[in-house]
C-alpha cells in the first residue's frame, strides 16, 4: 500500500532538506533529487518502526505571519 506526504524543501548553505510535516520526518541531500530521496527511505524507515493510519484527503494551507527582524 501507498500513501502520499507532503514534502518541504529548502536550501541551507550547500545542502537541500526536505521534511514530511505530516510525520516530523527530515532528511537532507546534495540536490532536490537526492534530498527526496532521502526522505522517501527516511519515511519508510520510520513507518515500519510506527505504522499509524492518515486521512487520505487533507488539505494543505499557506499564510502569511509578520516576523519581527532581529538585530
Amino acid at each position: 500500500m501507498e500513501k502520499k506526504f507532503s514534502a518541504i524543501l529548502t536550501k541551507d548553505g550547500g545542502w537541500f532538506v526536505s521534511y514530511c510535516p505530516e510525520l516530523g520526518v527530515a532528511s537532507q541531500g546534495k540536490t532536490r533529487k537526492t534530498a527526496l530521496k532521502n526522505l522517501r527511505e527516511a519515511v519508510e524507515l520510520y513507518l515500519e518502526c510506527d505504522p499509524i493510519g492518515l486521512p487520505e484527503k487533507r488539505e494543505v494551507f499557506e499564510f502569511k505571519a509578520r516576523v519581527l527582524a532581529h538585530a
